[in-house]
């Protein structure tokens, strides 16, 4: 079964940075498309960084230019270059895989994709 598990989580000071790191097994993650999701707390899950299984890639504007999401096929993990933080960055990050078969079906990633158990982030002074 996919399993997907989140590290480099921690706290840190505004204009600090963090490296996070999705590690993925039990499925070809060449084939996946990728993503990480924020949740603030006591807000909804949102998507703010994604690559395709082809390398394409996207970002929530909140997020652009401070944040790079890559991916090693070698290695079957994603990372989140996270930049220049922000209090209101402050949330649990949570990996996605999704097969890119179902890229044809709207929120596919929510509707037929995995989760990782998260890593939590705060971004205090």
């Amino acid at each position: 079964q996919v399993q997907l598990v989140e590290s480099g989580g921690g706290s840190v000071q505004p204009g600090g940075s963090l490296r996070l790191s999705c590690a993925a097994s039990g499925f070809i993650f060449k084939v996946y498309d990728m993503s990480w999701y924020h949740q603030a707390p006591g807000k909804e899950r949102l998507l703010v960084a994604a690559i395709t299984s082809g390398g394409t890639t996207w970002y929530e504007d909140s997020v652009e230019g401070r944040f790079t999401i890559s991916r090693d096929n070698d290695m079957n993990t994603v990372d989140l270059q996270m930049n220049s933080l922000k209090p209101e960055d402050t949330g649990v990050y949570v990996c996605n895989a999704v097969n890119s078969r179902w890229r044809p079906y709207s929120d596919y990633r929510r509707r037929f994709g995995s989760w990782g158990q998260g890593t939590q982030v705060i971004v205090s002074s």
